[in-house]
């Protein structure tokens, strides 16, 4: 059973123009900077404590062991909303059960590249997922152009009409090997996997089907425009509806960000999407049939999601030879994806991204 060519990463199209240059990403941390955007504030009582910690250098399990192991929890009481990466500076939230001694002394942690900066009684661990967004600024360095014509342009197109949410590269692992493992996992030949591994492949093989679609529709043009049979997610909502038939007010909603075309979590069941749009993803589903019929096999539900990703915020700044970009973007989104609109990226050689962020 061979495998399916796909799109690379790098290789997907854009939706507003080629690479204005080239540059280096994450030289240094602080060149990746993350803040994590609950959406809530702490209840102020309970039994546990909100931890808003700053990490450096470092990703989220690995800091969530070095907390459990100086407030002495287990590690699977530590929580936290999502994963970043160990390569940026990130402020992030965590909790973990409020000790009857006290609050612990965090000091120790600093030279592991650990502060925790603020802590507030709270009534429920922190879930994976509760997380409204995130708040990136971005450096690149060492770009091949002195001058970035079109850059204000570029910027302005994108603050209007968002930009392609395709899954970014960490999803897929390095040189795509998750989708060479999930592959595998639906062959039959990958043998005892540990549920955690399997998850993150078959994540993996949906994403990648997911970002080939949407790559479709931008080499279209109409990656954020409603389509008669398109399934439209409400902005700011993961629910959507069957728009069979798109009208004035609807094209109207779609153009102004309140709603947003969508395109395919494969799983089990029947596609949503009507009319030629649903020819559109069949199609692509047809060359990847192996994997789609392994994830329905596996359990996966059909589920949708936003073709388009709004980016909230953005700000540009030349330094000394770089770019730095600032924006906010939502939960579940990948801030490689803003880069790819605007600039080609090459990370350090002796740095790779791990997947979680």
């Amino acid at each position: 059973m061979s495998l399916p060519s796909w799109i690379p990463v790098d290789a997907l199209p854009r939706a507003h123009g080629a690479a204005l240059a080239r540059g280096r990403l994450r030289a240094r941390p602080e060149d990746f900077r993350v803040e994590e955007q609950l959406g809530f504030a702490p209840d102020g009582e309970g039994d546990h404590l909100l931890l808003w910690v700053r990490k450096t250098g470092a990703n989220t399990e690995w800091a969530a062991r070095r907390l459990a192991r100086v407030a002495g929890v287990s590690v699977s009481t530590v929580g936290y909303a999502g994963l970043k990466d160990r390569h940026a500076v990130t402020l992030q939230w965590f909790s973990i059960p409020r000790p009857r001694e006290g609050i612990p002394d965090w000091s120790g942690l600093v030279e592991e590249g650990i502060e925790v900066l603020e802590s507030h009684p709270h009534r429920r661990k922190l879930k994976r997922g509760a997380l409204a967004g995130n708040r990136f600024e971005i450096l690149v360095r060492e770009l091949d152009r002195e001058t970035l014509p079109g850059l204000d342009e570029r910027l302005a197109r994108i603050r209007v009409r968002g930009i392609p949410n395709y899954f970014g590269e960490q999803r897929f692992g390095h040189d795509h090997s998750n989708l060479v493992r999930a592959h595998a996992l639906f062959a039959g030949t990958a043998g005892r996997v540990p549920r955690h591994l399997s998850g993150l492949w078959l994540s993996a093989a949906r994403s990648q089907i997911f970002n080939e679609v949407l790559a479709e529709r931008v080499r279209r043009g109409d990656w954020d425009s409603a389509l008669d049979g398109d399934c439209l997610q409400l902005a700011g909502s993961n629910s959507y509806f069957l728009a069979e038939t798109i009208d004035a007010l609807t094209s109207a909603r779609c153009e102004g960000m309140d709603v947003h075309p969508t395109g395919p979590l494969w799983g089990n069941g029947e596609l949503p999407s009507r009319g030629s749009v649903r020819l559109l993803e069949d199609g692509v589903g047809m060359r990847f049939p192996t994997w789609c019929e392994g994830l329905a096999a596996f359990g996966l539900a059909q589920e949708r999601r936003s073709l388009r990703l709004p980016v909230a915020d953005l700000g540009e700044q030349r330094v000394d030879g770089g770019l730095r970009l600032s924006f906010s973007l939502p939960a579940g989104a990948y801030a490689t994806t803003v880069l790819h609109e605007i600039v080609d990226v090459s990370e350090t050689a002796a740095i790779r991204p791990t997947p979680d962020h």
